[in-house]
C-alpha cells in the first residue's frame, strides 16, 4: 500500500497526523472485506471537518431565544406522501452520498394547487468500478412527483409523468422555459442532467440531449433566468467538483482515525455552465463567452437578483471552501465576477468558508436585495447587506445572525416573511455534512433542528424554540423549498432529508394582512422571472421583490410573491418592472388574497 504525504514541510503536528493516518489506513485495509480486491491508492488527508485540535474544547453557550409570533406544524403524514430519500451510503464514504437531494414546489397541471417533486439518489456499489454509474432502476431510488388533490393530500404520479429519472439526481429547477403555459423541470446530478418538458397532459418528456443541456460532470443547483431580456429563459447550472468514483475513493478521516467524507480541498473545482436559449428552443453553452466559467469554483447554491437595479439579473453562487462568486450582468451578454471588490467574496476576516445554500432578498426594505449563505459549524452564516452601489457590508455579527448560527450547519435557506409583518425572516434547513462529527467533537450534532430567525427590523433573533414542534425535531436536512401549499397566504416549508422522509411544515399564520402576487408575462417570459415588484402599503412601507424560483439549495420555490402587510389596512400600489422594460402599476388592490397580473401589451 502506497501512502502519499501532504505537500509542504511537515511540522510535529503534521507528522503526528500523517503517522496516525498511515496506521489507520493499514488497519482499514486488513479489516475490510475488500482486501482481496484492487482498490484505489488511499490518500490520508484531512476529511471535510475541523480536526479536534482546531475546535473549541467546549460547546459555545446557547444564544438567547425570543418568542415566535407564528408556529409551524409537521403535516407530512397527513399529506399521504410516502417518499423516502435514498443516498445509498457505503463504507467507502463517497462524497456524493452525503450531499442530499432537492425539492420543487410548483403547479405542473395548472389547477391552482402547488405540487411537489423530490430528487433521489441511486444505487452506489462499494467499491464502484472505474467508469461505472449509479443505478436508479430500483423504485426505491426513483425521483418522485406528487400531485396535490383538492383535499390537500398528495398522490404519486411519477410513473404516469415519466419522471423516475436516471443516475444520482441532486438538484431541480422549475420554470416554463418554452412559454407554453406549463412548468417544466430541469434535474441535475452526477454524470448528466435532464430537461423534462411538460407536455400539458400530466406527462413529461426528457429533451435534454436534443435541447443541448445534458451537461457533464457533477452538477448541483440550477436556476432559470432571462439574463439578456429576450423573453426566453436561459439556464444557469452550478457544478461542484472535478470528481468521479476513482478520484473519490481516497482515504479521508480525522485525527482520531475515523473515516469520514473528504474535504473538497482534495479535488479540483468545476466551472459553472450558462445555457442561452435560442429562438428554436435549443440551447447554446455560452459559459466561457459570457464570463461565468470559473474552473476554480465549487458551486453548491445559486440565487438570482438585480443587485444594482440596472434592470439586468445578476447571479450569486455559493462556493464550498473557495471564495464566493457574484456575477454582475453587464447587459451585453457578459458577466463580471465582482464578489471580491464588492465585499462578498469572503467573510469579514478575508477567509473562505463552506458556502452551501444561498438566497437573495431585501430583508431591510431599503430597495436593494441582500444575500445570506449557509456554512458549516463555527463559520457562522454570512449575511451581506447591499449598500446600493454594488458593494456589500458583512453584517453577520451586527445583525445577530453570527451568534445564532455559530454551532449550526446549514443547507437550504430562504428569506421569507413567516409572520407577514412586512419584514423578511430567515428559515434554514440544517445538519452537519459529516455523519462522524459527534465522534470527532462530542458536542456538535449530525442531526440538527431547523432554524427560524425572526427579523425585528433592527436585527434577527432566534425564535425556533417557540415556533412549533418541528423546530425540536433533529433532521439530516439538505434541500428545502418554500411556498404556499394551501393558498392561505402563509409561506410553508418542505425540507428534503438525506436517507429519510421529507418534513412538510405548514405555517399556522397570524392575523397580519398579506397580498399574494402571481405574474403572467406576454412579451416577457411567461412566469415573469426577473421582474421587480414594489409593494407600497398604507403604512408607508415599501417592499421590493425580484421574482425567481431559485435560491436555497438544490431546490425550486413557489414563484408567487407574498407581501406581508402587518397591520396595514390596504395596499396603495403594486408596481411591476417587467424584464421587457414595461412598467405596470396596479392601484388599491384588494388584500388577503392573490392578485394575478398579466403583462400589458404595447
Amino acid at each position: 500500500m502506497t501512502v502519499h504525504l501532504p505537500n509542504g514541510p511537515l511540522n510535529r503536528r503534521g507528522l503526528t497526523r500523517c503517522v496516525a493516518a498511515v496506521v489507520f489506513a493499514i488497519c482499514l485495509s486488513l479489516a475490510t472485506s475488500y482486501a482481496q480486491q484492487p482498490t484505489p491508492t488511499p490518500t490520508p488527508r484531512t476529511g471535510r471537518s475541523y480536526s479536534v485540535g482546531e475546535m473549541p474544547k467546549n460547546p459555545p453557550p446557547p444564544g438567547p431565544q425570543a418568542q415566535s409570533p407564528v408556529t409551524f406544524s409537521n403535516i407530512t403524514s397527513q399529506t399521504k406522501i410516502n417518499f423516502k430519500h435514498n443516498g445509498s451510503p457505503t463504507a467507502l464514504k463517497y462524497l456524493l452520498e452525503t450531499m442530499g437531494g432537492g425539492v420543487a414546489i410548483f403547479d405542473f397541471d395548472r389547477d391552482g394547487r402547488m405540487d411537489l417533486f423530490f430528487t433521489n439518489g441511486a444505487l452506489i456499489k462499494s467499491p464502484m468500478a472505474p467508469g461505472a454509474m449509479p443505478d436508479k432502476r430500483d423504485p426505491q431510488f426513483w425521483n418522485r412527483l406528487y400531485h396535490q388533490k383538492a383535499d390537500g393530500t398528495f398522490e404519486d404520479v411519477t410513473e404516469r409523468g415519466g419522471l423516475q429519472g436516471e443516475g444520482c439526481s441532486m438538484g431541480v429547477a422549475a420554470a416554463d422555459y418554452d412559454n407554453d403555459g406549463f412548468v417544466d423541470l430541469y434535474v441535475t446530478g452526477y454524470g448528466a442532467n435532464h430537461l423534462y418538458h411538460n407536455n400539458g397532459d400530466g406527462t413529461f418528456t426528457d429533451v435534454a440531449k436534443r435541447a443541448g443541456v445534458a451537461g457533464t460532470g457533477w452538477s448541483t443547483s440550477a436556476g432559470w433566468l432571462d439574463y439578456d431580456r429576450d423573453g426566453r429563459l436561459d439556464l444557469f447550472v452550478t457544478r461542484y467538483l472535478d470528481w468521479d468514483f476513482e478520484k473519490g475513493a481516497i482515504l479521508c478521516g480525522d485525527s482520531r482515525g475515523t473515516r469520514a467524507y473528504c474535504h473538497p480541498d482534495n479535488f479540483k473545482g468545476a466551472s459553472n455552465i450558462l445555457f442561452h436559449q435560442m429562438r428554436d428552443g435549443s440551447f447554446v453553452d455560452v459559459s466561457v463567452k459570457s464570463g461565468v466559467a470559473d474552473p476554480n469554483g465549487k458551486g453548491l447554491g445559486v440565487a438570482f437578483a438585480d443587485f444594482d437595479g440596472d434592470g439586468f439579473t445578476d447571479v450569486f453562487v455559493a462556493n464550498d471552501s473557495v471564495r464566493q462568486s457574484l456575477y454582475h450582468n453587464k447587459g451585453d451578454g457578459t458577466f463580471e465576477d465582482v464578489a471580491v471588490m464588492a465585499g462578498a467574496g469572503y467573510d469579514e476576516d478575508g477567509k473562505t468558508f463552506a458556502g452551501m445554500g444561498v438566497d437573495a432578498g431585501d430583508y431591510d426594505n431599503d430597495g436593494y436585495p441582500d444575500v445570506v449563505v449557509t456554512t458549516l459549524s463555527y463559520q457562522t452564516y454570512p449575511l451581506y447587506r447591499n449598500n446600493g452601489d454594488m458593494s456589500f457590508s458583512y453584517v453577520t455579527k451586527a445583525s445577530g445572525v453570527g451568534q445564532i448560527t455559530l454551532p449550526q450547519s446549514g443547507w437550504g435557506i430562504r428569506f421569507l416573511d413567516a409572520d407577514n409583518d412586512g419584514w423578511r425572516d430567515i428559515f434554514v434547513a440544517q445538519s452537519h455534512v459529516l455523519d462522524t462529527i459527534e465522534i470527532s467533537t462530542g458536542y456538535l450534532k449530525y442531526k440538527q433542528t431547523p432554524l427560524l430567525m425572526r427579523n425585528t427590523g433592527k436585527g434577527f433573533v432566534n425564535v425556533s424554540l417557540t415556533a412549533g414542534p418541528p423546530f425540536s425535531l433533529p433532521l439530516v436536512a439538505r434541500g428545502a423549498a418554500f411556498g404556499d401549499l394551501n393558498n392561505d397566504g402563509q409561506i410553508d416549508a418542505v425540507l428534503g432529508v438525506l436517507n429519510g422522509v421529507p418534513a412538510i411544515l405548514r405555517n399556522g399564520g397570524t392575523k397580519n394582512h398579506w397580498l399574494g402576487i402571481e405574474l403572467a408575462g406576454t412579451k416577457s417570459n411567461s412566469g415573469g422571472l426577473g421582474a421587480r415588484v414594489l409593494v407600497t402599503d398604507t403604512d408607508g412601507r415599501k417592499q421590493t421583490f425580484d421574482v425567481s424560483t431559485s435560491g436555497s439549495y438544490l431546490s425550486a420555490n413557489d414563484p408567487r410573491i407574498i407581501a406581508g402587510l402587518g397591520t396595514a389596512a390596504a395596499v396603495r400600489s403594486v408596481e411591476v418592472h417587467w424584464p421587457s422594460g414595461k412598467v405596470q402599476i396596479i392601484s388599491d388592490p384588494r388584500i388577503d388574497r392573490y392578485l394575478a397580473i398579466k403583462e400589458a401589451g404595447e
